[in-house]
């Protein structure tokens, strides 16, 4: 690849699931922990497709839940590189719920996380 940008389009990660009631709260709604966890993991494969590196989250920054999902939905996660530094990088991730049985479509929860490429010994190394 040529330049940063062929890199952060071809690193740009989409996960599909489904909420299921074994992932929902008393609400019937995905719970934010695991909202959290899946986010962490799709900006963990974005940064290693984008890297091709060892790399570990340091942060997460601020995290909106603005439209709750209920159980019965399909969840899509969509991960891109928003910033490229010497040794870190940050993902943004957005969670789009959709309902199974019409085209409704809509952005519930965003984020942005930041990871470190690490050596073998754990240390911060370039990106390259």
């Amino acid at each position: 690849m040529t330049n940063i940008q062929e890199k952060i389009n071809a690193s740009r990660t989409s996960i599909f699931k489904a909420v299921f009631p074994n992932t929902t709260n008393h609400y019937d709604t995905l719970f934010g922990g695991t909202a959290m966890q899946l986010m962490d993991e799709t900006a963990f494969i974005t940064a290693t497709r984008f890297c091709r590196q060892q790399m570990v989250t340091v942060s997460s920054d601020k995290i909106d839940f603005t439209k709750s999902i209920p159980a019965g939905t399909i969840i899509e996660l969509d991960g891109y590189v928003t910033r490229v530094g010497t040794t870190s990088l940050k993902v943004r991730v957005d969670i789009f719920v959709e309902e199974m049985y019409t085209n409704f479509r809509e952005k519930a929860v965003s984020g942005e996380f930041t990871f470190v490429a690490i050596d073998g010994n754990k240390k911060p190394v370039k990106i390259i």
